[in-house]
């Protein structure tokens, strides 16, 4: 297959974690972050982390009452998406396409699509695969050559995904969702631009079309979330088909993942959870992960506490960091291999509960997450947190239950984990 760009941004973990998926078809391997790459302007530069640091800001002024709800809820109406069933028009273009166009006619972006297409000139250039709506319609804009192809990262989506003049757009799409797929339609992308492929989710931890190192780690998953037995009694016969026997014992001890946000939001959480299962982390019964990802701060914070509450020696206890996302990247899909319980905001993250993994859903940052709260919830693949003070309790009596390997074998059987080979099948048929 003919190598791509992969273009992403480094703000957040949401679309690079999306672009790092589809490293392999990358030339050179390498992921463009738009907003940070060698060479950029500094006008290009500056408008890039203004965006960041607003969002980030408000994220975090959430908490501050009244007025961080306030400029909260005035900064997400910009962002939100309509209403699924509506006799409204929803092609017009909104306040974001209508702020960033004139951007684009004073030249923001310009010199990155101009780089890319600089030493292709009479030749054919390669497809672009963006993660992030604004750099495809960069692409789109300033003419690139090659085929330009943008990869959602929600279940749903707003008006802000499709370009100023949908109809006529060449930008082509990769869905997630059917949700997302009939969104693009409803905002006036050509049914003909738009593929549902799935979200694509690291090859590493599904293997090949069939799925063989995915399937060997749920089964190891199960078994350690339904400890009595009860969900293998009932549905003995599904676990068989899709899976095989399960083991009889499994070495590692339930392993619960916390990861906060790439704002950093809701880092108390993790912290709360360890407290509350310190005797059985010191048993071995439960381990607990804290994912700071590339956040340095979190980290610190995490350390802090942790000796703070004199249980920084717990074994049982993992600090998830490391200084690039490149790295964090690589480390996070691998410690997701033995994670049994994915505790998470419902951000990008929502869709690796098809890989087995249920979700514990913590609250929702803005309404593109009240809509992927929806997905995991309406799809039987997660469960909403409940009281923090009592986590020990409503925790264990779900995997008591057998509820959380319900959730996992859901995930499994109904999700869609070959996005990666779907967009690459896409692009080797499109593009040659």
């Amino acid at each position: 297959m003919k190598k791509v760009f992969v273009l992403s941004i480094d703000m957040g973990y949401g679309h690079q974690r999306t672009a790092y998926a589809l490293k392999p078809l990358a030339m050179r391997g390498e992921i463009i972050n738009t907003n940070s790459y060698k060479g950029i302007p500094d006008n290009d530069r500056e408008l890039w982390i203004n965006s960041q640091s607003f969002y980030e800001f408000v994220s975090r002024f959430k908490k501050v009452p009244v007025l961080g709800s306030l400029l909260f809820a005035v900064f997400d109406k910009t962002q939100a998406v309509e209403a699924y069933y509506t006799t409204k028009n929803l092609t017009k273009p909104t306040f974001t396409q209508r702020g960033m166009y004139p951007l684009f006619q004073k030249g923001w972006g310009s010199h990155l699509i101009d780089s890319l297409a600089e030493k292709y000139k009479g030749k054919e250039a390669p497809p672009i695969v963006s993660t992030f709506f604004t750099t495809a319609f960069m692409a789109e804009y300033f003419n690139y050559p090659g085929e330009i192809f943008c990869v959602v990262c929600d279940t749903d989506i707003s008006r802000s995904w499709a370009p100023l003049n949908p109809k006529n757009t060449r930008i082509r799409y990769f869905a997630p969702t059917e949700r997302a797929y009939d969104r693009l339609k409803m905002y006036g992308v050509p049914e003909k631009n738009i593929y549902l492929t799935g979200y694509p989710l690291p090859l590493e931890n599904i293997g090949g079309p069939d799925m063989e190192i995915l399937k060997e780690d749920v089964k190891l998953r199960i078994a350690n979330l339904d400890p009595n037995k009860i969900y293998q009694r009932k549905y003995g016969a599904i676990i068989e088909r899709h899976l095989g026997n399960l083991p009889s014992k499994v070495e590692r001890p339930l392993t619960i993942m916390f990861a906060v946000g790439g704002a950093g939001a809701q880092k108390e959480y993790g912290i709360e959870i360890v407290k509350a299962f310190t005797r059985e982390i010191r048993d071995k019964m439960i381990k607990v992960i804290l994912v700071a990802g590339t956040k340095e701060n979190i980290k610190d914070y995490f350390e802090g506490e942790l000796r703070k509450e004199r249980i920084d020696a717990l074994k049982g206890v993992e600090i998830l960091y490391e200084p690039t996302f490149e790295e964090y990247y690589d480390r996070f899909n691998k410690t997701l291999r033995k994670t049994d319980l994915l505790w998470t905001k419902p951000s990008e993250l929502s869709f690796y509960a098809n890989l087995g993994l249920p979700i514990i859903i913590a609250p929702t940052i803005g309404s593109h997450e009240d809509l992927n709260k929806e997905w995991i919830l309406g799809s039987g693949f997660g469960f909403a947190q409940k009281d923090i003070r009592f986590v020990k309790q409503w925790l264990m009596d779900e995997v008591k239950e057998g509820n959380f390997a319900k959730m996992a074998m859901q995930g499994y059987v109904e999700g869609n984990q070959l996005g990666v080979l779907k967009i690459k099948d896409i692009i080797s048929k499109c593009c040659g």
